[in-house]
């Protein structure tokens, strides 16, 4: 039943126009933690009305570190489903929503305008609220929807990048700063995006459906 609830916070435009701001803060939440894993200096992060997001770290402009940074956004949000699903396997359910207040709570630290403030913090008071006051049964049905979400999503966001750029409007994005960094085809990494997101989608639908049986 969360699965399909959250298929349809995807496939709908309507629903997928407001749980698309929940990709882009794991989206640039990624690459800040890339960034900082990786040794760079994390500048803060903004994150807008339209559903884009900048991430701005500072140290080198080139090496594993800058590419590390700039290829953890579009895989991270299956990452953290893949995650989620891993500890709802293990029945951690509050854990997956006490996890996400943490992170949620530490990337508000590095928002740098009102209206990521106002995402972040309103995303973060919701699982707060249910963690905290629901019973064990919404809190099991709000971890595991919001895990399909986040393992059905993860897909979406590279399928339009490339999109974008058959049109020639996405120059900027991760993908072709990674083709300038690497000299890699563009083309290439929104392969590996589109790769792991998707081994995250089954590998994670595997856990969560064996788990229902």
């Amino acid at each position: 039943m969360t699965g399909l609830v959250a298929l349809v916070l995807v496939a709908v435009p309507v629903t997928w126009s407001i749980g698309r701001h929940v990709v882009t803060i794991a989206h640039e939440g990624s690459h800040g933690v890339a960034a900082l894993l990786s040794g760079r200096r994390l500048a803060g992060i903004r994150l807008h009305s339209d559903t884009s997001g900048l991430t701005v770290s500072r140290g080198r402009p080139t090496g594993p570190g800058m590419v590390a940074t700039a290829a953890a956004g579009y895989v991270g949000p299956g990452l953290l489903g893949l995650g989620a699903a891993y500890l709802l396997r293990e029945r951690h359910a509050l854990a997956v929503l006490w996890l996400a207040v943490l992170l949620l709570g530490l990337l508000l630290l590095q928002i740098r305008n009102f209206y990521g403030l106002y995402a972040v913090l309103v995303a973060g008071l919701g699982v707060f609220a249910v963690s905290w006051w629901a019973d064990e049964q919404l809190q099991s049905w709000v971890a595991y929807a919001g895990t399909w979400f986040l393992l059905l999503a993860a897909p979406r966001p590279v399928l339009e990048l490339q999109a974008q750029r058959r049109r020639g409007r996405a120059r900027t994005s991760d993908a072709d700063t990674l083709a300038r960094l690497t000299r890699v085809p563009g083309l290439v990494w929104v392969g590996v995006f589109l790769l792991v997101t998707v081994g995250c989608l089954v590998l994670g639908a595997g856990w969560l459906l064996a788990r229902a049986r």
